[in-house]
């Protein structure tokens, strides 16, 4: 099937799975969008718009699907792209940035050599925006290694939690929300 929309193959595709990971909660999985051929590719050109329109000079990939959508965009707009990790999956030396979860922390990491980030502008790529907790720190991490995080974008938002708030005035896109041109929803400008 084709679709007319990024919105459209959104709502086809994605996967509503009741009480996961806790009961009350509806996760939408985007793997079934990933398999597509259609849906992955508007998907990617919506996040890859987004991340031109913020002129970006490199991509930061949130840990994991994050990795799968960001390398795509990077791909897409002959830039290069830094993984940005969960605690333990890469060899020192790394640079840490802890972040509070509902029951405890979490952390991110980059590699402490081989990345010139200073100077950059990094857009950073993610597949759901809920608390922002992850965004948050991943910005943090970059930023204090001199790089510039000029934007977010995500194909999923979870209302009500308050993520959009916790990043402040860099602007975000939601492909969900914003469609096609993935457009600018939130930021200075807005």
């Amino acid at each position: 099937m084709t679709y007319a929309t990024v919105r459209e193959a959104l709502a086809d595709l994605i996967r509503l799975v009741p009480d996961f990971p806790a009961e009350g909660v509806i996760f939408e999985d985007l793997t079934p969008v990933l398999a597509n051929k259609d849906g992955l590719r508007m998907v990617i050109d919506a996040l890859a718009a987004a991340a031109e329109r913020y002129d970006a000079d490199l991509i930061g990939g949130l840990d994991a699907r994050g990795f799968l959508l960001g390398s795509a965009v990077a791909y897409k707009l002959g830039l290069g792209i830094v993984a940005i990790r969960k605690k333990g999956k890469l060899p020192p030396p790394v640079f840490t940035e802890e972040y509070a979860l509902e029951y405890g922390v979490a952390a991110l990491e980059i590699p402490a050599e081989g990345i010139p980030l200073t100077g950059q502008k990094v857009v950073l790529i993610d597949d759901v925006l809920a608390t922002g907790g992850t965004l948050v720190a991943a910005r943090s991490l970059l930023e204090r290694r001199g790089a510039t995080v000029v934007g977010h974008a995500v194909v999923l938002e979870v209302a009500g939690l308050g993520g959009r708030d916790k990043l402040g005035d860099t602007p975000l896109t939601v492909v969900n929300a914003d469609g096609e041109e993935g457009g600018n929803n939130k930021g200075a400008d807005s």
